[in-house]
């Protein structure tokens, strides 16, 4: 909506997966989500413009080369992965269907866009949770090295955390691969956390509001911490709450996609951006919640489910995007503009107990 409220000829592709998680796992977003054909005839009625839609699944190669050719994208934002670190750590089926799912997706988009047109610019969510946490700090997607005399520019070292962070990796190297050797040109926006659930777009009719997932296997710490808070519950910090992350506002997200799209990465150039604005640890955005909420909020710390540092450096280069034009907006404004009235309004649809973590990052034997 944000690109084609910015004058872009969109479409949207989607195989409805991740409503199929929320069937599995017996939760639901906050704000309720309308069906696709609903939603994209609520953009046209507020909007004057079209997105047309396209069914189906990036595993099907036929149906990824009909949609290019159909469609004929001078861009494709590709976002369309299972996206939860816990999801991908529930079991062995689990870790298997993310990486599959995510890794061959691409691999299929990568094939049709060198196949039927080169010159599309592949625009790809990466995630900051690809570097880990390393002790130096995170430049944007490649390290200058000197080692022996000699001199290089290579790939920024992974450290993934979790198998769904891994299979960015992977996708992340299958991109630099068709850049280096195919001369096509992609864009991996690495991104972190993000928070918030309105764009101007989605705010104009109610039909037309995104996901905000709180539960311990999709929802995001943020969120967790801003209904726990609603409903007079302590926040529940993992650990000694020192793990620290990017975080980016979900204006902020779908602006830096149209200024990737606007700005196309060159012929043979793989063009990695942090994707976020801001750092925090985890007892710092329970801090932040605590204080913006007016009313009384207690913290609570709980046994940490992931492996995970409890404590660490954490200090990521993220010029890119803002040479660009990006003009950030901050956590605390966040909060206070839209967060907290958003669960007012829908707390009754909370589940309180998918608040909690029910995934664990070690296996567990079946014997």
């Amino acid at each position: 909506m944000h690109l084609s409220d910015s004058g872009h000829d969109t479409a949207v592709l989607d195989n409805f997966a991740r409503r199929s998680y929320d069937e599995e796992l017996g939760v639901c977003s906050l704000a309720p989500i309308e069906d696709l054909d609903v939603r994209t005839q609520a953009w046209q009625e507020v909007s004057g413009k079209l997105i047309e839609s396209y069914v189906g699944d990036l595993l099907d190669a036929d149906f990824v080369y009909e949609t290019i050719r159909a469609f004929r994208p001078d861009a494709v934002v590709h976002f369309a992965e299972q996206r939860a670190a816990p999801y991908s750590m529930i079991d062995r089926a689990h870790a298997v269907y993310t990486q599959h799912n995510n890794v061959i997706g691409n691999l299929n988009l990568l094939y049709a866009i060198a196949e039927i047109d080169p010159e599309i610019h592949l625009v790809k969510l990466g995630t900051m949770g690809e570097y880990g946490t390393p002790n130096i700090d995170i430049e944007e997607g490649w390290l200058d090295i000197e080692h022996k005399g000699r001199t290089d520019r290579v790939l920024y070292p992974k450290r993934p955390g979790s198998i769904y962070h891994l299979s960015k990796v992977h996708d992340s190297h299958n991109i630099e691969f068709a850049c280096r050797v195919w001369s096509l040109r992609a864009t991996d926006l690495n991104q972190g956390v993000v928070y918030g659930q309105q764009t101007p777009q989605t705010a104009m009719d109610p039909r037309l509001a995104t996901r905000f997932d709180y539960d311990g296997v999709f929802g995001t710490v943020l969120n967790r911490f801003v209904i726990q808070a609603v409903l007079g519950q302590p926040l529940t910090v993992y650990g000694t709450g020192g793990q620290t992350r990017g975080l980016i506002d979900i204006r902020d997200t779908v602006e830096c996609i149209r200024l990737a799209v606007e700005n196309p990465a060159d012929a043979g150039e793989f063009r990695v951006f942090n994707q976020m604005t801001e750092s925090m640890s985890v007892r710092e955005i329970a801090k932040v919640v605590a204080d913006e909420f007016p009313g009384p909020v207690q913290i609570e710390n709980l046994e940490n489910p992931r492996v995970e540092l409890p404590e660490h450096y954490y200090n990521v280069m993220h010029t890119g995007l803002e040479e660009l034009g990006l003009k950030p907006h901050l956590l605390s404004d966040t909060l206070i503009e839209s967060m907290f009235g958003i669960v007012e309004a829908n707390k009754h649809r909370v589940d309180v107990n998918k608040l909690y973590p029910g995934v664990r990052w070690t296996p567990t034997s079946n014997a």
